[in-house]
């Protein structure tokens, strides 16, 4: 099996999304399997794609709409599909915010991306364990 956790990146500054998807694929057991600007943009892949991506990576301001519409969609995905949200604005009420779409985890993008690192290392660890059999 791939030990690969394929990721969905929505983030809409190219640097940004450029330099974060070289820096996780380097450090860590992802590969990005697509990207989007736009809440409507993501919101179509995620959608359609449901059974292509393990972990979604989310902005929150994007160049139309808003993260929170694609937190939004991805309420009712897989039990094994995470979403977290990487943003500047990772103030208490939008961690409360998020906490209510069901996101698994967010991190500030300027001071926590070894935490997001992390959860992509244990992610994919756990995804990729063998299931115990009793």
């Amino acid at each position: 099996m791939d030990p690969r956790l394929n990721t969905y990146i929505v983030e809409d500054n190219v640097t940004i999304r450029e330099n974060l998807v070289g820096t996780l694929e380097e450090l860590t057991w992802i590969s990005a399997v697509g990207f989007a600007e736009t809440e409507t943009e993501a919101v179509r892949w995620l959608t359609e794609n449901s059974d292509q991506w393990e972990l979604a990576i989310v902005d929150l301001f994007l160049k139309q709409g808003s993260g929170l519409g694609v937190l939004q969609a991805c309420v009712s995905r897989r039990p094994d599909q995470k979403v977290v949200v990487l943003s500047n604005y990772a103030t208490p009420d939008i961690r409360k915010r998020c906490a209510q779409f069901g996101v698994d985890a967010v991190f500030d993008k300027s001071n926590e991306i070894d935490a997001l690192i992390d959860f992509c290392i244990g992610q994919s660890s756990a995804l990729r364990q063998p299931s115990s059999s009793s």
